[in-house]
């Protein structure tokens, strides 16, 4: 069984690698390979099967992996839910789909939705309590807007810094769309996006100047699981990436907004994400809430304690009203 192309001996059939130490989830998490419907190879983790309340289904973001959200899905066992998640394509211990390992790259943005269908097929087959919920982070939420509009079956959706949008210059815009639009079709979509390196960025980055967390202990633990695991780490996006991301966007703000409960987090010193996109996103979708957390980064669901506990209780009242 590959695990960043090493052999795994004695591995079961199916079984995944999974650093728990890195994870720090408090509970056991068990990870799977599963398979999306064109033959790309996924990991599936799951924590906490015996829940009483339901299965959070949890979308990451890009660059991300399962072990990052291990104490999240502690956070979540002690609210009564176990949680399932997949490492996307091209990222995490799934397959990647460049010769270059650190490049972020896919085909298609549709294509994330495969990687849906395989998961919600695997948390069936494991037998996962329901109501099933969604919470999703960042790209992670440009995924489950789609999947959402495409019809999947949650009870309610929780978005944390939702990827509808990406913070740029007036000027800066209309530069990113042609650069990689002719890039793309030019055949030079592969290539690294300009300004952004193949290093993971919190390997590369101060914490003073980082723009994802603001608590010091937290930032040290994400990338102590990098150095620990580099198989884990992602770079930049490619070019191709960024056109699809930019065309998945500009599609997901147009049309009728999905008839779920929604509720979204995003913090008052977000810098990655376009804040003005959520609140138009929201703006008609009935029954949608979006809270601004005080002093928080991109990262809300990973923020100081004070942060971190906000958001949590936020998510749990939220859940108890519609699950």
């Amino acid at each position: 069984m590959a695990d960043g192309g090493r052999l795994l001996d004695g591995a079961p059939a199916g079984e995944a690698p999974f650093h728990r130490h890195l994870a720090q989830a408090g509970l056991d998490g068990t990870a799977r390979w599963i398979e999306a419907e064109d033959g790309v190879r996924l990991r599936a983790v799951s924590w906490g099967r015996g829940a009483r309340k339901g299965t959070v289904l949890l979308f990451t973001g890009r660059t991300e992996y399962a072990e990052k959200y291990g104490r999240l899905a502690g956070d979540l066992a002690a609210l009564g839910y176990a949680t399932l998640t997949v490492d996307w394509r091209g990222q995490g211990l799934s397959d990647r789909l460049r010769a270059e390992r650190s490049l972020g790259h896919v085909g298609r943005f549709e294509d994330y939705q495969r990687d849906v269908r395989a998961l919600l097929a695997h948390g069936r087959a494991l037998g996962l309590p329901e109501p099933w919920v969604l919470l999703s982070h960042s790209m992670g939420g440009c995924i489950a807007l789609r999947s959402l509009r495409e019809g999947l079956d949650v009870r309610a959706a929780v978005f944390s810094a939702p990827m509808w949008g990406l913070q740029m210059t007036a000027a800066l815009r209309p530069v990113a769309w042609s650069v990689t639009s002719v890039g793309r079709g030019f055949g030079f979509g592969h290539l690294l996006t300009p300004g952004q390196e193949a290093v993971s960025y919190l390997l590369r980055c101060d914490f003073a100047d980082n723009t994802l967390t603001s608590d010091r202990t937290t930032f040290e633990w994400l990338r102590s699981q990098l150095a620990a695991e580099p198989e884990l780490a992602l770079g930049g996006p490619s070019l191709h990436w960024l056109n699809e991301a930019l065309r998945e966007m500009r599609r997901l703000m147009s049309g009728p907004a999905p008839k779920v409960p929604a509720l979204a987090l995003v913090g008052t010193e977000e810098m990655i994400v376009d804040p003005s996109r959520i609140r138009r996103r929201f703006a008609d979708w009935p029954g949608a809430r979006l809270v601004q957390v005080p002093a928080a980064r991109h990262e809300v669901l990973m923020e100081t304690p004070a942060i971190r506990s906000r958001v949590l209780s936020e998510i749990a009242a939220f859940l108890t009203q519609n699950g």
